[in-house]
């Protein structure tokens, strides 16, 4: 009867430590959804930023190797991403394509000027950082014009600005909801064991002997819980790029591995740290209390 009863006790407390271990690994894994969605919003937020063009056209009396001089000197710049130069020949060939028509023959001449594209890095792509760049190339003899969409780039950065906001604050809500749903599910699993404690207790055991094994197990749940959730995300992002390829330019390996290591630490951190918080509660409580 008493190793019925052992048995019994003992496949209760497996089941229990599993149902743990998932429900921490299905926390994880909404905190880690969340974690490659901003991953993902701030890539195309660069993405987007970095492919505002600015044309740069020349002074008709400027020569090729003074405008291809210019290029060199501003893909040294530190707001530059890359630069283009567009030819009088190319620049007439695109609008050809874009018209239908060949209007250099029509009018006999080529009336466009040489140009250089420029794509300027995320951080500077904003108006301030473009009318300051604007007015630095202004200075240059050989620039007759600077074009850019100053009413999209203000409406980009706008919008751009307002959803990392509610993403921000969604994530922020969603954190502190998932430690409070990990946490209550380890008091749960930690109530099951509460005689086992106040048992120890009584035979002598100090307060840190009996916290050892039960951290340890906190820890182990944790990473089990935390290597689960990564290899569903995993699964998830192989699907995701599967059904939509050009996802893969919005994504970096660098950032994903900061991001499951980051749900690793997390998973850890907080069932070690709300293991912690029960028994201290249980070790704490009287006798009489342990029935209620």
């Amino acid at each position: 009867m008493e190793e019925f009863e052992a048995s019994a006790s003992a496949k209760k407390t497996k089941a229990i430590y599993i149902s743990t271990v998932f429900g921490i690994a299905m926390v994880l894994l909404m905190i880690g959804l969340l974690g490659l969605i901003l991953v993902h919003a701030n890539n195309l937020s660069r993405y987007v930023k970095e492919n505002i063009v600015l044309n740069i056209f020349m002074d008709d009396s400027a020569h090729e190797t003074d405008v291809l001089q210019l290029q060199k000197q501003l893909d040294a710049n530190p707001m530059v991403k890359q630069t283009q130069y567009v030819s009088k020949e190319l620049a007439a060939r695109n609008l050809q394509k874009d018209l239908g028509e060949d209007f250099v023959k029509f009018l006999g001449y080529n009336p466009l000027s040489q140009s250089l594209d420029i794509y300027l890095k995320a951080d500077y792509a904003n108006n301030a950082g473009i009318e300051k760049f604007k007015n630095d190339l202004l200075k240059n003899k050989l620039v007759k014009e600077v074009k850019y969409q100053q009413s999209l780039v203000d409406q980009m950065n706008a919008n751009l600005t307002s959803i990392s906001l509610i993403i921000l604050g969604f994530a922020g809500i969603f954190i502190i909801l998932s430690v409070a749903l990990i946490n209550n599910t380890i008091r749960l699993a930690i109530y099951s064991q509460r005689f086992l404690i106040k048992s120890m207790q009584l035979v002598g055991a100090t307060k840190g002997f009996i916290r050892k094994p039960f951290l340890l197990y906190g820890i182990w749940h944790g990473l089990l819980g935390a290597l689960i959730a990564v290899v569903i995300l995993i699964g998830t992002l192989f699907l995701a790029n599967k059904q939509i390829p050009d996802l893969v330019i919005l994504q970096s390996p660098a950032e994903f591995g900061m991001v499951f290591l980051g749900i690793v630490i997390l998973g850890i951190f907080i069932s070690a740290f709300s293991t912690f918080l029960a028994v201290n509660k249980f070790l704490r409580l009287k006798i009489y209390d342990l029935y209620r």
